[in-house]
């Protein structure tokens, strides 16, 4: 049976209620100056934000999970969450270029030895550095002991083969976590898989980027190695065979993040709700005094509530540094599906003029169905919230 890595425990991340408040308070201010009367042209358009993305850097949110030692802003995950699910409720597809990129981030700070911590963080935290994940494969999604690409050792050197699919800032990211086979052969199989720290360099290159549904404006694209030569010194942890479990270890943070950004698009597509229900009338009286309405607005209220408590527990919990793959995957599951019902539920009330590309609320519900399907889908989440509860309550 696998069994995850142990950590020693860290100190629990503490930030003062006063300054949490400020940094949020900033965060919104940012948000109605420079995001809100971007996102419409950014999201139709499909078009890389890149003065947005340089703001984020000078706000420290590619380093915003990252520890101070290491010149990250030190957040806990329950202030990081309240920031994506801010954003979120403007604007979803930002929240990805820098959770992508601090998932990374905390793969190596985890799991890193302390001279790639020293080497790599300061870098990822100012975004001088940005990247991602490289996980998923053409035939290698949910079942990532079924990848494909190969590193081979060759002196102090990794020669590494294969590619990666559907990997999120592939385009515009330098440097990724990239998850290989170091032994093909081995069984059960996640003894075999090693994670590395990749630049972009020689015998890496970006293949097809993907045109989407939704979420515009970041980039998801192919990543293909061919004779890529890695430094062993780029190998997390320096240990072969640990690739599994610290790529998964950093699925939680992702999870959270994933959970916090469907509790903004179901609190933003309610906001949109409840303006539109009190302007629009019918019958004499705006639609919100009317039953068929406020039935709809009551059950899209408490999704909200409910997606953002279960949501700070998870990362409540992340903060205490338990184990929570059941929180992280109860939050991301109700808050992604919250996402999704709470944004139709917005469009319907919209009626009409919900399903016109000159208002919001058709952008919430075309980014909201990725939530239920990034970071593990919620059929997985299940399984897992399943298997972690019957092993938490034996007979």
């Amino acid at each position: 049976m696998a069994t995850a890595l142990q950590l020693e425990p860290a100190a629990a991340p503490f930030i003062d209620p006063d300054e949490e408040g400020a940094l949020i308070d900033a965060i919104a201010r940012w948000v109605d100056k420079e995001v809100r009367p971007v996102v419409m042209k950014h999201d139709h358009d499909d078009i890389w934000p890149a003065e947005l993305v340089a703001q984020m850097c000078e706000m420290g949110l590619f380093g915003a999970t990252i520890g101070k030692d290491y010149g990250g802003l030190g957040l806990p995950a329950t202030t990081y969450a309240k920031i994506v699910a801010h954003i979120a409720s403007y604007w979803m597809a930002i929240t990805g270029i820098f959770n992508s990129h601090l998932i990374m981030a905390a793969a190596v700070e985890r799991f890193g030895t302390e001279a790639q911590k020293r080497q790599w963080l300061p870098r990822f935290a100012t975004g001088e550095i940005r990247g991602g994940l490289a996980l998923t494969e053409p035939n290698a999604g949910t079942d990532l002991q079924a990848i494909r690409t190969v590193a081979r050792r060759e002196g102090d050197d990794y020669v590494i083969n294969g590619s990666k699919t559907w990997i999120s800032n592939g385009v515009q990211g330098s440097c990724f976590a990239l998850l290989v086979k170091t032994d093909p052969k081995a069984e059960p199989r996640y003894k075999g898989m090693s994670l590395f720290i990749a630049p972009k360099g020689p015998g890496f290159t970006v293949g097809k980027q993907f045109e989407k549904l939704g979420y515009k404006s970041i980039d998801s694209a192919e990543l293909v190695f061919e004779d890529y030569r890695l430094p062993a010194a780029n190998l997390i942890g320096e240990r072969e065979g640990q690739g599994f479990f610290q790529a998964t270890g950093g699925l939680e943070l992702g999870r959270i993040n994933v959970a916090a950004r469907g509790v903004g698009l179901a609190e933003g597509s309610l906001r949109l709700a409840t303006e539109y229900a009190q302007v629009r009338e019918t019958m004499g009286k705006p639609i919100a005094e009317h039953q068929a309405i406020q039935l709809k607005l009551g059950e899209m209220v408490t999704r909200a509530r409910a997606a953002r408590l279960l949501t700070m527990d998870a990362a409540q919990a992340y903060d205490r540094g338990e184990r929570c793959d059941m929180e992280a995957g109860m939050a991301k599951y109700f808050a992604s599906e919250a996402a999704v019902r709470n944004s139709e539920e917005s469009l319907r009330i919209h009626g009409g003029y919900g399903y016109s590309k000159e208002y919001d609320i058709e952008r919430y519900y075309r980014d909201s169905i990725l939530m239920c399907i990034g970071e593990g889908t919620n059929e997985m989440q299940r399984m897992i919230i399943a298997k972690q509860w019957v092993k938490r309550n034996p007979a």
